[in-house]
């Protein structure tokens, strides 16, 4: 059986989950959103009440934490913690900027390493995230650094929000991706970078239509090779 393993990379609000979820599904592969595993930790310190910035407080609580990975009908990726369903809750813009905090700690990182590493020995993936080439799956056959303008993520993201009716002022939406800019490729462990044989895909002047293709294309391309 020939696996390929794809990493994409880049920066929160850059369309890596749309986009890798529609390749994976246009070429038969798995898709693995890690950015929706952190996700669910800081969901569960959300509920909890718990500071995500505390290491201590978090490497203590990862006992008590059960996450789990599955797939419906439709291959979308559905997050469970400690038997609840929470997809459509770590969405919420509050769970977001916890996520980039419990992502700082090593224990949560090695927490979670284990079941990225997995599922891609067994299964052809695309896989993304902000350390993916760099970190969890560093000998990808496929690596691809996606991303756009702070400017262009804070509007799509803005329209998102909207569609979803859970609208944010649009100032408030480009803020927060430029803290969570600064957050991701400021910490100390793993921060967010184009790994060295990356390929850049800046999406910032295409619509969705163009970056599918585009992206689809640079996969093909590279796991022919």
């Amino acid at each position: 059986m020939n696996i390929t393993r794809v990493a994409i990379d880049g920066p929160s609000g850059a369309g890596k989950s749309t986009l890798a979820r529609n390749a994976a599904r246009t070429l038969g592969y798995l898709y693995v959103d890690t950015g929706a595993i952190y996700r669910t930790i800081g969901c569960y310190a959300w509920s909890r009440r718990l500071d995500p910035k505390d290491g201590a407080v978090m490497e203590a609580a990862l006992p008590d934490i059960h996450v789990d990975l599955s797939y419906g009908e439709d291959g979308l990726q559905r997050m469970g913690l400690n038997g609840e369903d929470v997809t459509e809750k770590i969405r919420l813009p509050e769970i977001s900027l916890l996520a980039s905090a419990v992502s700082a700690h090593p224990c949560v990182r090695s927490f979670l390493l284990g079941m990225q590493r997995d599922l891609a020995r067994k299964n052809s993936v695309i896989m993304d995230g902000r350390d993916i080439g760099t970190v969890v799956l560093p000998d990808a056959e496929v690596k691809i650094f996606l991303t756009a303008s702070p400017e262009a993520r804070a509007k799509r993201r803005f329209l998102e929000l909207e569609q979803r009716g859970t609208p944010a002022p649009y100032e408030q939406v480009l803020r927060e991706i430029q803290e969570r800019d600064w957050n991701d490729t400021h910490r100390a462990i793993a921060p967010l970078r184009q790994a060295e044989d990356a390929i850049l895909l800046d999406t910032t002047d295409l619509d969705f239509e163009e970056s599918r293709k585009a992206l689809i294309h640079l996969i093909e391309e590279r796991a022919g090779a």
